[in-house]
């Protein structure tokens, strides 16, 4: 998979993109990562990105030409468009199962606003989504979109050593991740479960279980809401599946 940022602030991206799992899996080529520029695509000899917004307001706002510039070289450089997403406050809040489907798909361009906002014709005429990570405001979308890279690497494949490595974590089957320890078995009066030293497998898989739906209960409820729609609508689905079409000519009701 390929994924390209398109940013003010490439060296910012570089910086943790270069790092940890996500460097190791870059540098051996298990995935494709660029940052590019925004600033090297403008026509304005001073290298200017932005401009007055128009009715007036308070702040600059990135202009359209350099960015839709630095798409289309982005696009130029492969075979298959790329996926653009452009990270904006007013896109569909982000969740794994959004990145598990970006991991799908061959290469994604992660477009960055900054100042106070993008010229909304950039977005009319380049973005194939808009995505948020949240009701909250952050100084620009570098971070935003360094979060969707790392959650969408992680899931491609060779990136971590196995898919134990993200099929057991908060969220990848609608629930919050079991409680974690390690050593020592006792920290400050504090014993690890007795279940988790048994060694009894069974015991242990039923634990984790239930201590993820108690976790979610209580910190995050409409997430098992939403699980138990999912099912449902699983059920109904299979059931429709397995009932038998009616024979040709029947026209019994």
């Amino acid at each position: 998979m390929r994924i390209d940022i398109a940013t003010l602030f490439p060296e910012m991206c570089e910086a943790v993109l270069g790092e940890s799992i996500i460097g190791r899996a870059r540098r051996r080529g298990k995935i494709e990562m660029y940052c590019h520029n925004i600033r090297d695509y403008t026509l304005d000899k001073q290298k200017r990105v932005d401009d007055y917004p128009y009715s007036g307001g308070h702040g600059m706002i990135m202009q359209a030409q350099p960015i839709d510039l630095c798409c289309k070289a982005i696009e130029a450089q492969q075979d298959t468009k790329p996926h653009v997403i452009f990270l904006t406050p007013g896109g569909k809040t982000y969740t794994q199962q959004r990145a598990r489907e970006l991991a799908k798909l061959e290469s994604i361009t992660l477009v960055c606003g900054h100042y106070e906002g993008i010229d909304e014709r950039a977005i009319e005429a380049l973005a194939d989504e808009e995505i948020s990570l949240g009701d909250f405001v952050i100084t620009g979308g570098e971070l935003a979109a360094l979060v969707v890279a790392d959650s969408v690497a992680r899931l491609c494949d060779g990136v971590l050593s196995s898919p134990e490595g993200y099929e057991d974590e908060s969220f990848f089957d609608g629930l919050l991740e079991y409680p974690q320890y390690t050593r020592p078995e006792v920290w400050q009066g504090r014993a690890v479960p007795p279940v988790l030293l048994s060694g009894h497998a069974k015991k242990i898989a039923e634990w984790k279980r239930e201590q993820s739906v108690a976790r979610t209960m209580a910190r995050r409820p409409d997430l098992l809401e939403a699980l138990a729609r999912r099912e449902q609508e699983k059920a109904l689905r299979e059931a429709a599946n397995a009932a038998p079409s009616p024979a040709v000519g029947d026209d019994r009701p």
